[in-house]
């Protein structure tokens, strides 16, 4: 079977249980604060499994694109050196919330995999929870008795709390869970030891396949754990093993998954998969890399030096690093992988074909960056290594390792790769205590201590902000939470007017009762209500009441921008498509594909566009619960990298229709004005405007009018001020003509005398000035003399101010650098007599100081050093 086959089988079969299919959920997430990126399948059900979002569907079964960067054999600097571990994989997962348990999710699993795929039952076991007699949990022999009809008893093995009790975090679902392995060696292999004994030991070919998780108890903060009401079923089966399994193949790498690629890769870097170790773990990093980049990409997420952008820019630049380092890549190549990307995944992932120009453009700008940034790094290594020489070390500090991996993106790998080459070694201990300290102080940064939520009442949250900006509430829960040593409290409401931050624009603040709200969040899709304090009466019904001068001010922008993309589109084509937003109180931020800087013109026109749309004011139209492909047919797009379910809301504002959760204006004319302030380049493909509104916007236009004014008055308010500014500028340039003709005839004058001056040291014919003289004429000096003197003993001592400011300078020709002499030290040595310091090139120096009274002292040590 090919691995579409394998995919697809999976899913067909848990159709035929009852199961809903439901599409992969964007890589990113985008309104998850605990998270950045999808690293199982469940992440898409969490609010499901929490309780926080209704059961849909009892039974559901899909194919997730997940990314692991950390955590179990998930080190992203493993990711090539073993065959069976990826940063992005795909996790094929079955789930039931509240319907089947462990009897018919063991049934299933046995089903698909022995008689679906007709794996070899004697290759398979299993494993379940042994139990934890510290936390009164017992063994899982429920799970073990259903096993017991399908497997001898031998095959199933007890497994610890590490590997076979599942938690989602500190707190909340989790529970025992039952692994199953597949013993993929050779007969040989097999005879000599025992499968069962290689289980779970990080044998590459005796590996877990699919992990069963029996959900049934919840986490509390105090450690203990308590029953839950509805028992999940969720399964996660790795799709790039099962096709290793299926296939026959002792590697995930040579599977019809991965082949392609290498086979292209090869091609790329004229170099052949299973040549040499360093090239097949080179070329297994890209292959990997270049899939986790591009699904990143079309998720929204680009590149970038914060936060999840941070770690896919980490890991593009792994890619290259490897590339560089043993595949002898100089130049940007990954970049032309994405057509065999799109050719092995494009039917699956048709996102990849629709984004394939950003993808490329995206990495190819990226891969030129990180390689000038390698070449930088290098040069400052071969600095250290020099200084190192100096010094009699072979050793390099661990500090100056780290300053590498932390600065220039180089691992330690690299680093000592490089060392080796020259004689050196780096301290190991040293760098992993850096990198320690760095982690510890990220731990510090991230730390978030949450209670235990204390429940008043049961229910769930309505949000009633689209109609209403105060109303009646009970609180439901709140929770104690500290940050960074700050404490707040985290309150859920029955009813709220409060917009909770999501989807770019921020959230609401306000009141609640007699406390303020600073801010409203979204945490598990629970609008959560952040205050200093608790309100007073809890128990008893609260207003909640919103800042409306700050919803208003935020709705002005949030709708603002739908007007501009639309702009967008009608001014630079079709091709325009939102790629973020960032929506608040005081401004907005809009970022839309496209591939060059816009013209001044081009913005006046997207501006003028937007605001004729405002005076128009177009009334709002709003479609809630707007079934999905009828709100596509209204004309809204949907957006890639973004989740919606079957029912969606609509924002419609004349010809502007889009899919949205914020809030808006009821027409467009209370906008006001719209002002483009900057436009710019976030990545390759795309462009960033930032604009501001309403009274922000009359703000911005006083203080642009004030400006002019004040400028006027710097021209005795000529009446044509542009005409005035190019006057003086064209003055200046003449005035700037003359200058320098003086500056040329006194340094021709100061030729001549230093020339008639010129006196012997010992052989060595020196110049010497002492005065007033700008840098511009020294400069003027040293290159005529560099000239005239240059196969002659020749030394140049210059002592001068500039404005009161004391300058001492020192040109010696390469005759006397060739015997030794060195201005650099020479400089900082009578550096001290003028209160300052210097630096420069062995055959000339500069030093700047503070006190012109010691210039005669130090020109005059200069000439006894000579």
């Amino acid at each position: 079977m090919t691995s579409q086959e394998i995919r697809q089988s999976f899913l067909d079969f848990f159709a035929s249980k009852g199961h809903k299919i439901v599409p992969s959920a964007p890589m990113v997430i985008k309104d998850d604060p605990t998270l950045m990126f999808t690293n199982a399948g469940m992440n898409q059900f969490k609010n499901v499994i929490l309780g926080n979002d209704p059961i849909k569907y009892p039974r559901v079964a899909d194919s997730q694109k997940c990314l692991r960067v950390s955590g179990k054999h998930n080190d992203l600097e493993e990711v090539g050196h073993d065959t069976y571990h990826h940063t992005m994989f795909e996790m094929l997962g079955n789930w039931s919330f509240g319907d089947y348990f462990k009897e018919d999710a063991i049934a299933f699993a046995w089903e698909y995999l022995t008689e679906v795929l007709k794996l070899d039952k004697d290759r398979l076991y299993v494993t379940i929870f042994e139990g934890s007699p510290n936390e009164g949990l017992e063994r899982d022999n429920e799970a073990a008795d259903f096993w017991a009809k399908y497997i001898d008893k031998n095959r199933i093995i007890d497994g610890n709390k590490k590997d076979n009790f599942w938690e989602m975090g500190d707190t909340g679902p989790c529970g025992p869970c039952s692994e199953i392995h597949i013993d993929l060696r050779n007969e040989d292999e097999r005879a000599k030891v025992d499968g069962k004994l290689l289980v779970n030991g990080d044998h590459p070919q005796v590996i877990e396949i699919w992990n069963n998780v029996f959900m049934q108890y919840n986490r509390k903060a105090d450690g203990s754990l308590e029953t839950l009401p509805n028992k999940v079923i969720d399964t996660g089966m790795g799709f790039e093993r099962l096709c290793m399994a299926i296939q026959g193949k002792q590697s995930n790498y040579d599977t019809d998954v991965f082949q392609p690629m290498l086979r292209r890769i090869g091609e790329a870097c004229s170099c052949q998969y299973g040549q040499t170790k360093e090239i097949d773990v080179a070329m297994r990093v890209v292959a990997d890399h270049i899939r986790t980049i591009a699904f990143a990409i079309t998720d929204g997420q680009l590149p970038s030096n914060a936060k999840a952008g941070y770690v896919i820019r980490r890991i593009l630049r792994r890619a290259v690093r490897y590339g560089y380092t043993f595949l002898n890549q100089r130049t940007a190549f990954m970049f032309k992988l994405i057509p065999q990307l799109v050719e092995d995944m494009g039917i699956a992932y048709p996102e990849l074909k629709a984004q394939q120009t950003l993808i490329e453009k995206v990495i190819k700008e990226e891969e030129e960056a990180f390689l000038r940034t390698l070449e930088t790094g290098i040069r400052l290594l071969d600095k250290v290594m020099d200084d190192a020489r100096k010094a009699n070390n072979t050793e390099i500090s661990g500090k100056d390792t780290f300053t590498l991996y932390d600065t220039f993106g180089f691992p330690l790998d690299l680093t000592e790769l490089i060392l080796r080459e020259n004689g050196f070694t780096a301290n190991e201990a040293e760098f992993n205590a850096e990198m320690q300290k760095q982690k510890e102080r990220a731990r510090n940064a991230a730390a978030v201590e949450t209670g235990d939520w204390v429940v008043l009442k049961e229910g769930d949250c309505e949000f009633v902000g689209y109609d209403l900006t105060e109303c009646e509430t009970d609180v439901l829960r709140y929770r104690k939470v500290k940050q960074k040593n700050n404490e707040f409290f985290q309150i859920v409401l029955s009813r709220t007017p409060f917009y909770a931050e999501m989807g770019g624009q921020v959230g609401d603040s306000g009141w609640l009762g007699n406390v303020e709200v600073f801010d409203t969040k979204r945490e598990n899709n629970l609008a959560v209500h952040l205050c200093k304090q608790l309100p007073n009466d809890i128990e008893e019904s609260l207003v909640a009441k919103i800042n409306i001068e700050r919803r208003q001010a935020a709705a002005c922008n949030h709708s603002a921008t739908h007007l501009l993309h639309e702009s967008l589109r009608e001014v630079l084509g079709n091709h325009v498509e939102q790629k973020g937003s960032f929506v608040s109180p005081d401004a907005l931020r809009f970022d839309f594909s496209h591939f060059q800087k816009l013209t001044d013109e081009e913005l006046r026109q997207v501006e003028m566009l937007a605001n004729r749309k405002i005076r128009a004011n177009f009334s709002l139209e709003e479609h809630r619960d707007t079934p999905i492909e009828e709100a596509k047919a209204m004309g809204a797009m949907a957006l890639f990298g973004e989740k919606y379910g079957d029912s969606v809301r609509v924002i419609k504002f004349g010809d502007s229709v889009e899919l949205c959760g914020g809030t808006h204006v009821k027409s467009t004319g209370e906008i006001g004005l719209v002002r483009i302030v900057n436009e710019g380049s976030v990545a390759a493909g795309v462009r960033r405007i930032e604009a501001v509104t309403a009274e922000v916007a009359e703000r911005a236009y006083y203080h642009q009018c004030d400006q002019l004014k004040t400028l006027k008055q710097f021209f005795n308010n000529a009446p044509d001020l542009v005409q005035a500014v190019h006057k003086s500028i064209e003055e200046n340039a003449g005035l700037k003509k003359q200058i320098e003709n003086f500056i040329e005839e006194k340094a021709v004058q100061m030729r001549q005398t230093l020339l008639d001056t010129a006196f012997d040291i010992n052989g060595v014919k020196v110049a010497r000035f002492l005065g007033e003289a700008s840098p511009e004429i020294v400069r003027s000096l040293v290159a005529f003399l560099k000239g005239k003197f240059a196969n002659e003993k020749f030394v140049f001592v210059a002592g001068t101010t500039n404005n009161d400011k004391p300058s001492i300078t020192i040109f010696l020709s390469q005759l006397m650098v060739d015997e030794g002499y060195n201005a650099v030290n020479m400089v900082r040595e009578v550096a001290k007599e003028i209160q300052g310091g210097g630096g420069g090139q062995p055959f000339m120096a500069q030093a700047g100081g503070k006190n012109p009274d010691g210039l005669n002292v130090a020109v005059d040590k200069i000439l006894k050093m000579i």
